[in-house]
């Protein structure tokens, strides 16, 4: 059974109206469990509106998706999934082991199981020492591990992210990536991501999914095969290939 499966699906904005938009048509994706998928293109084409679709935030036009074998719509009420953004979405007037807590506060779990299952989530994301620390406190990069760790609080098998390391310096951008990676291989979670930098997509991904400016179709989906992600893969020639692979996939699209 396919994470997700996607047939045929459009999306259409203010149908009919003079402010008419279509974002996305023909779309077709199948991902496995445990894939790690990136969602790259030119700014307006579609790629958030498609993991939109994806979690159910948002309905397509016509088609169907389906998340672990069901409609969107009713994994996102099973919780099969969670969000990651670029900005944190943080409070800060609760503490970062709160901030983790909240999904299941609201779902209902017991004090002594919130605060266990905080506790293990920092210790996945290495911040076991700032559990009563404020986001505030923390820096952009332990913020957004704090947003992963609430994200992954109640064990989706599929999380979804939105840019998370587009606000990121460099430096702290590729500590960020290599801590994905190996929070998904603890996982073994089906992630889902979006970004603008090639040598992202390239360096986290199973597969790159390449879409073509608005409306958003699916333009080629490059198979990467670079194994185990480390330091030393960015100056993989392989790796190199790979990003001049993509690259190239996105020139022919946008012409």
């Amino acid at each position: 059974m396919n994470a997700i499966h996607i047939r045929g699906a459009t999306k259409v904005f203010n149908p009919g109206k003079s402010s008419q938009v279509e974002a996305l048509a023909d779309i077709d994706l199948a991902v496995e469990p445990g894939e790690f998928i990136t969602l790259i293109g030119p700014s307006g084409c579609g790629k958030s509106t498609l993991l939109r679709l994806i979690s159910s935030l948002a309905l397509p036009t016509t088609g169907s998706v389906e998340v672990n074998g069901k409609p969107a719509e009713q994994a996102r009420l099973d919780r099969d999934y969670g969000m990651a953004f670029q900005t944190s979405g943080l409070f800060d007037w609760r503490t970062v082991a709160k901030n983790i807590e909240l999904p299941l506060e609201l779902m209902g779990w017991s004090k002594a199981d919130r605060r266990r299952r905080s506790s293990e989530m920092l210790e996945l994301v290495k911040l076991g020492d700032f559990a009563k620390h404020h986001p505030s406190e923390l820096s952009g990069g332990m913020q957004q591990r704090v947003a992963i760790a609430r994200a992954l609080a109640f064990s989706p098998s599929i999380l979804l992210m939105d840019e998370p390391f587009g606000a990121l310096d460099e430096m702290t951008r590729e500590h960020m990536q290599d801590e994905l990676l190996r929070i998904w291989r603890d996982t073994g979670t089906t992630l889902v991501f979006v970004t603008h930098s090639i040598p992202e997509a390239v360096y986290l991904s199973t597969r790159v999914v390449v879409m073509s400016p608005r409306p958003g179709r699916i333009a080629a989906v490059i198979d990467v095969g670079l194994g185990d992600r480390q330091a030393s893969t960015r100056d993989d020639p392989a790796f190199f290939s790979k990003v001049t692979e993509v690259r190239a996939a996105l020139r022919e699209v946008e012409g």
